[in-house]
């Protein structure tokens, strides 16, 4: 199960940056897949907590990414090994992966909880008309603050 939420963070609300992700791995559910979106924009997922549900057993849980390496093979590879007792939740910084992406819960019956943001980087042709517009606009400005 996986949910999103929309935050914005662009100066125009038609083109979000950022999403808000979140999955839950567990007994119904192993895996959790992050597709790629096909509007030929670059996209990230930053995973940024993993953390086990309250009602998680005392056991080892070991949440594995899996995803192509630069040899193009998908190997899953261990990021966190979580336990209620000892270390229940782990905050992460720079793991940036590339979609798609498979989140898989390699032992443990969870729940284990994932969130973090889903991040379009804009077109630079995008960008840089945005800029141009608004350069113009404060152009525009000026030129009828000086006419005044």
């Amino acid at each position: 199960m996986s949910s999103s939420f929309c935050f914005s963070r662009s100066l125009s609300e038609d083109r979000p940056v950022a999403v808000l992700w979140s999955c839950q791995l567990g007994t119904g559910a192993r895996s959790c897949v992050v597709k790629e979106d096909d509007d030929f924009l670059e996209h990230l997922v930053l995973l940024r907590t993993i953390c086990l549900g309250a009602d998680a057993r005392d056991e080892l849980h070991v949440v594995a990414v899996d995803s192509k390496n630069a040899s193009g093979e998908r190997r899953p590879v261990p990021i966190a090994a979580l336990r209620s007792s000892l270390l229940p939740m782990i905050s992460l910084r720079g793991l940036e992966l590339v979609p798609p992406v498979t989140f898989v819960l390699q032992c443990g019956a969870g729940p284990v909880y994932l969130s973090g943001q889903r991040v379009t980087l804009e077109d630079d042709a995008v960008s840089e008309a945005h800029e141009e517009e608004l350069s113009e606009e404060d152009v525009d400005e000026e030129d009828d603050d000086g006419a005044s």
